[in-house]
């Protein structure tokens, strides 16, 4: 059974997301929040698997709310519930430890999903969500990775680096010079060497070895 405590400061949402977890079996909400705070105090009292959290919320925020959540409570997984998309914003809720980031018109399969997700320890992203982080690349230049991926070869770095400025395997082959099944192979390899399953986990491990800045 996955415990989750939801944190947001309107009435509404929480409503409708108990509402959704009543229907599925493997899921429990323990907890109601309409602030940071409000969390931060329950969590102390009840255990929880999974913080579903708003950005905006009075007295402590989303973002000041999974900095102390992560320090404090490091084994619960915080997925992100918002109508902000910016890319500074996912970036900065990244780095203070969500492990996924959803929009609040997502529908209930991919709450759910999202949710199961992140309680394995993987990551989840709606799509426009990955996008607008991904445009955050592709709107300035390129840059060299200066923080070294210590499992990666050199040319994995470089097609790690494109692959996050949203270059596609042809574009990259021409870019680099090297053959399409080439990228392809090396695609996989870095999946693998990063434990990542696709384009989404990919940003992630970007993001730990200080790509995004």
């Amino acid at each position: 059974m996955i415990r989750i405590l939801i944190a947001d400061d309107h009435r509404l949402v929480i409503d409708g997301i108990k509402l959704m977890l009543e229907s599925v079996e493997d899921m429990l909400c323990v907890g109601e929040a309409s602030n940071g705070k409000e969390a931060l105090s329950i969590l102390e009292k009840i255990p929880a698997d999974v913080l579903l959290l708003d950005i905006n919320m009075p007295e402590m925020d989303g973002l000041e709310c999974s900095r102390l959540v992560k320090a404090r409570f490091p084994k619960v997984k915080i997925l992100v519930l918002s109508m902000l998309k910016e890319a500074s914003l996912v970036k900065s809720m990244l780095r203070n430890g969500a492990s996924g980031f959803l929009l609040k018109n997502a529908g209930k399969d991919e709450v759910m999903e999202a949710i199961r997700q992140v309680n394995e320890g993987k990551q989840a992203f709606s799509e426009e969500v990955l996008e607008a982080v991904m445009d955050s690349f592709s709107s300035k230049p390129a840059k060299p990775i200066s923080n070294p991926f210590p499992k990666l070869s050199r040319r994995e770095k470089q097609i790690l680096q494109l692959i996050v400025e949203e270059k596609t395997t042809s574009e990259i082959a021409e870019e680099l010079f090297i053959s399409f099944g080439t990228v392809e192979t090396h695609r996989r390899n870095i999946l693998m060497k990063l434990n990542a399953r696709n384009t989404a986990g990919l940003v992630k491990a970007a993001i730990d070895y200080g790509l995004l800045e």
